[in-house]
């Protein structure tokens, strides 16, 4: 029996769709068409108060943006790492949240009122 179970495990876990795995092509493909948008892309999390924050403070300046809490997406999660990755930015400090604005990504470092004047 606990062969069998063990079996049924590892079929699983080394099975080509297994949980978890996203093809390549189809994430490349979701960078690019979320480039070809005009809007702000914010990657953040529902309990960081910076976000909450930049979320707040783009209502309030009518700016238009896509906002994804990447605790909870980890799709999402993985296209900001590849986008930080692609622009030179190294992640061992990463500061959420992380601003896509088209052609240039801005993550919150020091001084979170310089960050947000970086958005308009």
């Amino acid at each position: 029996m606990k062969a069998f179970v063990f079996s049924i495990l590892l079929m699983i876990t080394i099975g080509k769709e297994g949980y978890g795995q996203i093809k390549k092509s189809d994430l490349n493909s979701n960078v690019s068409s979320q480039n070809k948008s005009n809007k702000l892309i914010v990657y953040g999390s529902d309990t960081c108060h910076f976000c909450v924050d930049t979320k707040a403070y783009l209502k309030e300046k009518k700016i238009d943006f896509i906002y994804y809490d990447v605790d909870i997406n980890l799709l999402k999660q993985r296209e900001m790492l590849i986008k930080l990755q692609k622009a030179g930015i190294p992640v061992d400090n990463l500061s959420l949240p992380v601003v896509d604005l088209g052609n240039k990504l801005v993550m919150n470092e020091a001084n979170f009122e310089n960050f947000l004047k970086k958005l308009n």
